[in-house]
């Protein structure tokens, strides 16, 4: 079976193929094609993880300031906690996001 069928029919074991023939510089039998979409799908997953996290956190701002509702204060105060960590921690892996 070919790398190509590999990533269709067992996407670990083509990762797991693909990674091992990396390690041993054995380029010539890369599903090359299958690679690239992967490489790039990382990057567009981690837009879309900030993207996520900045309305998360938009949201609950907004929420805070402009929504009378005190018990729910204590709860927004966490999400904006986690959303700020989650957000600094991925724009210190990437930041060229």
């Amino acid at each position: 079976m070919n790398n190509s069928d590999l990533y269709d029919q067992d996407f670990v074991l083509w990762t797991e193929t693909t990674c091992q023939q990396l390690k041993t510089r054995n380029f010539d039998e890369l599903d090359i094609d299958n690679l690239i979409e992967e490489i790039a799908s990382l990057g567009r997953s981690d837009r879309r993880e900030l993207q996520s996290r900045l309305k998360v956190l938009m949201e609950h701002l907004l929420k805070r300031q402009y929504v009378d509702s005190e018990p729910d204060y204590r709860g927004w105060e966490n999400t904006i906690d986690e959303q700020r960590e989650q957000i600094n921690l991925l724009l210190s892996e990437s930041p060229s996001l």
